[in-house]
């Protein structure tokens, strides 16, 4: 059963962690609806590619421009089944924005699936709903878990860990695990919606 899914974004989204998802959800023939405040479908947000070149953090270059296809101010949370918030430097400042942090907690408060990846957390930690998970996220985003009482799972980078509703991945090389344990709990919700 196709879900409705919301993925969350901003300027200088990681690429791959945006665009990968995005495609692969669809491409198993889900409905995913890429949003970013103050857009709207048509718009376009930067990208960044992140990567793993030996040096004490990662390195940064531009990326792919990113095309929108849904509008902000039309989300209605309620319509979904399941959020996937990617990393790169987005979810710094989309933490500041109330909006998204009461869509982010929606998916919470309802138990619905949540995907997150890389500094994704960062988003969940500033919504306060980290307390008592076992999270996993970029390193460096390893305080801000701990702060916002999670509990950091310091993991391969290639790997994912699901606790509940939410699986988290430390980036985007362990797509493979994250999106496999993510669409695990997609298809959970699809069985326990044709049992009821």
């Amino acid at each position: 059963m196709a879900r409705k899914i919301l993925m969350i974004i901003g300027d200088f989204t990681e690429d791959y962690e945006t665009m990968v998802p995005f495609q692969a959800l669809q491409a198993c023939g889900h409905k995913v609806d890429a949003v970013c405040p103050d857009k709207a479908a048509g718009d376009k947000v930067a990208t960044a590619i992140h990567d793993f070149e030996g040096d004490q953090t990662y390195s940064e270059k531009p990326g792919h421009k990113f095309v929108l296809n849904a509008s902000f101010a039309d989300v209605d949370p309620a319509t979904y089944d399941a959020l996937v918030v990617p990393g790169g430097r987005a979810p710094e400042y989309l933490r500041l924005n109330g909006a998204v942090l009461a869509m982010v907690r929606h998916f919470f408060e309802a138990g619905k699936p949540v995907a997150a990846i890389c500094h994704g957390p960062q988003l969940l930690a500033a919504a306060g709903v980290l307390k008592g998970r076992r999270v996993s996220a970029y390193p460096a985003c390893a305080p801000e878990v701990g702060l916002a009482g999670g509990e950091f799972a310091d993991i391969p980078v290639d790997g994912a860990v699901t606790d509940g509703n939410l699986v988290t991945a430390p980036a985007w090389p362990a797509h493979p695990a994250w999106l496999a344990q993510f669409m695990a709990l997609l298809n959970r919700g699809t069985a326990r919606a044709a049992a009821e």
